[in-house]
């Protein structure tokens, strides 16, 4: 077994990737809802979006995420 696999990933590491993940995702469901025909007010959820993602970048920063 070699040590990558033994050992968690640094804390910094993960929470990179927790919010690259949720980027990833809200533009994935932004072109989904646009693409949709429905309805959609792309300047809410964009202003929503980056509200999470700073809170999140909060919580990443003070190792709770």
């Amino acid at each position: 077994m070699s040590l990558e696999t033994e050992l968690a990933p640094h804390p910094a590491q993960r929470q990179a990737a927790i919010s690259d993940e949720f980027v990833a995702y809200c533009n994935a469901e932004f072109e989904r809802r646009r693409n949709s025909g429905e309805d959609f007010d792309e300047a809410a959820y964009k202003e929503a979006m980056e509200m999470a993602l700073v809170r999140l970048r909060q919580l990443e920063e003070e190792g709770l995420a």
